[in-house]
């Protein structure tokens, strides 16, 4: 049989990574300093640590034999407001800094066979608007916060592990994963479940508020197909970063319309002003579909249908208990 570790596995993506492993009769262990918040977890082993501290992390990797996977998907994050607001700047580069550390300094005391490591879009530079995100125009770098700064930086000193002591690490670059048992309130929040949350609130006749001019433009990717890439990429020979997004471009309007059609709701949208991030980013998935043949199955449609039904299943939930 064989094991797996991930870190982080109190996390949206974490969690479902250890569904995902467990229902391809993986023994997995999580590790993280929560647990998840909306589901029990499926691991068979869980331990509640401090990934940023290098001995609380050391636990994790102790175990009868080695891992043959490990997949590092702990950090500090969080929605537009919270990685651009400028109050969590250093909570959010140096969180991240001491657990991506921790994880490569371990995997190699440890020899473990086989790392992933999730980046972001957020490495792509923020000087031009509404480019496509190809892996190599990566450089010149100029993310537009810090958390595309950590970003970058972790992949380069993952890469230098590789270099220098032979990591076998593979480095994906998420755009935007969207699904049910993401955040949807609190702060930490992505557009897409704040949005959905916003929508799922509003009685007919009322109004919701979306930050920007609702001219900006995402992708939105299934957390299923983004695990079907992972697992893909962790087995494969590809030793260089590549996109895991959609290609299906959509505009912040277009995309709070949708949730519109999708509720059966009639209410108005105010733009209002506030952090938005960049302008407009295009996931190419030209590289990640040449080297595995891989590309979304999901549509954006269905994708926000699945997401929105559970956002809006958890919100009447809570107004049940009041």
């Amino acid at each position: 049989m064989k094991k797996a570790l991930v870190l982080g596995a109190g996390g949206f993506i974490g969690s479902h990574l250890v569904k995902r492993l467990k229902a391809e009769g993986y023994w997995v262990r999580g590790a993280d300093a929560k647990h998840p918040a909306f589901s029990k977890t499926e691991a068979d082993e869980f331990l509640l640590c401090d990934l940023r501290d290098h001995d609380s992390m050391r636990p994790a990797f102790t175990t009868a034999g080695d891992f043959d996977e490990v997949y590092q998907l702990a950090g500090d994050m969080g929605g537009a407001t919270y990685i651009n607001g400028g109050e969590h700047d250093a909570n959010v580069i140096s969180n991240s800094v001491f657990i991506n550390v921790n994880t490569a300094k371990l995997c190699v005391e440890c020899r473990i066979r086989a790392l992933f490591f999730p980046s972001s879009a957020c490495v792509y530079s923020s000087k031009s608007d509404n480019a496509t995100c190809i892996e190599s125009e990566v450089y010149p770098a100029f993310p537009d916060n810090e958390y595309g700064w950590e970003k970058l930086f972790s992949e380069r000193m993952y890469q230098s592990y590789r270099k220098n002591f032979g990591l076998n690490v593979k480095i994906a670059r998420f755009h935007s994963i969207v699904g049910p048992e993401a955040q949807w309130k609190g702060g930490r929040e992505k557009a897409h479940a704040a949005l959905a949350r916003k929508v799922a609130s509003v009685e007919n006749g009322g109004s919701i508020d979306v930050i920007g001019d609702g001219t900006q433009t995402r992708t939105f990717l299934y957390i299923d197909d983004c695990l079907d890439a992972v697992r893909l990429l962790i087995q494969s020979e590809v030793d260089e970063p590549v996109n895991i997004g959609s290609d299906e471009l959509i505009s912040i309007k277009d995309y709070v319309l949708l949730l519109k059609d999708i509720s059966k709701k009639d209410f108005s949208i105010n733009f209002v002003p506030g952090p938005t991030g960049v302008k407009g980013r295009e996931c190419s998935i030209e590289k990640i579909g040449k080297l595995l043949s891989w590309r979304p199955k999901i549509g954006i449609r269905e994708a926000t249908e699945k997401t929105y039904t559970w956002i809006s299943s958890k919100l009447n939930e809570e107004m049940v208990k009041c």
